[in-house]
């Protein structure tokens, strides 16, 4: 795959009706204009890659013809990241951008104790998701769940379960474990997971993992665990 195209994003219903959505019709149209006979290249998100011909316009919407198609089985490890919203909203919204271009299949937002941030806009999430998976040419996009409340990790039955905090010491750092497996990883917010929330999450199965010496932001520890994950998954 080329990391010099410009990639757009087509739903299969969208691609079966000829046409992009409003959002991409006004950024393919307005801000490149493109013209008709053009050839664009889509993603829709689950493996597929099209080439397509930009016919024209019809009301809002960019008219296209599909030209060739190509599926690619995913390559992305086989990681959720459960991650606290941090209090600067911006933060949160890099370690999302930098996950996806790194390649992950599931993200969830939790609210703990220690949360400063009570309320997200999980839309506004998975556009900018889409947007980092375009840039990169990323052809599978992650699921982005609703916000999730603490007592909801403690029904999760993924093979491995992890959860990072800055309490326990000698304990296995994330390079150190197999990273095949589905696993999910939980993330604190600035303050980290209360001591009685770390133990109901390790009577619930979970395992205490070290991220390194140094005491990492809610983002950065997130995306490292992405880079983690991605890179055991190269091996």
């Amino acid at each position: 795959m080329s990391f010099s195209i410009q990639y757009f994003h087509a739903t299969k219903e969208e691609l079966l009706l000829g046409q992009l959505s409003e959002e991409e019709s006004h950024h393919c149209l307005k801000v490149l204009r493109k013209q008709p006979g053009d050839h664009l290249h889509l993603l829709d998100g689950e493996g597929g890659v099209y080439e397509v011909e930009l016919r024209g316009k019809k009301g809002k919407h960019a008219e296209i013809k599909v030209l060739s198609e190509r599926f690619f089985e995913s390559d992305l490890p086989n990681l959720h990241l459960v991650v606290a919203p941090t209090k600067n909203i911006d933060r949160y919204e890099f370690f999302i951008e930098k996950a996806c271009e790194l390649g992950i299949k599931t993200i969830s937002p939790v609210i703990c104790k220690n949360s400063e941030r009570k309320h997200l806009n999980v839309e506004k999430l998975r556009k900018k998701a889409i947007s980092a998976c375009k840039q990169s040419g990323t052809r599978y996009f992650p699921v982005i769940n609703d916000v999730l409340s603490f007592n909801d990790l403690l029904n999760f039955q993924d093979e491995q379960r992890l959860v990072a905090h800055c309490y326990s010491q000698d304990t296995p750092h994330v390079m150190n474990l197999s990273l095949s497996k589905p696993s999910v990883v939980l993330i604190g917010p600035e303050g980290d997971f209360t001591l009685e929330e770390v133990q109901a999450l390790k009577s619930a199965g979970f395992q205490d993992i070290t991220l390194g010496a140094k005491r990492l932001r809610t983002e950065t520890a997130a995306v490292f665990v992405a880079a983690c994950f991605n890179l055991k998954s190269l091996s």
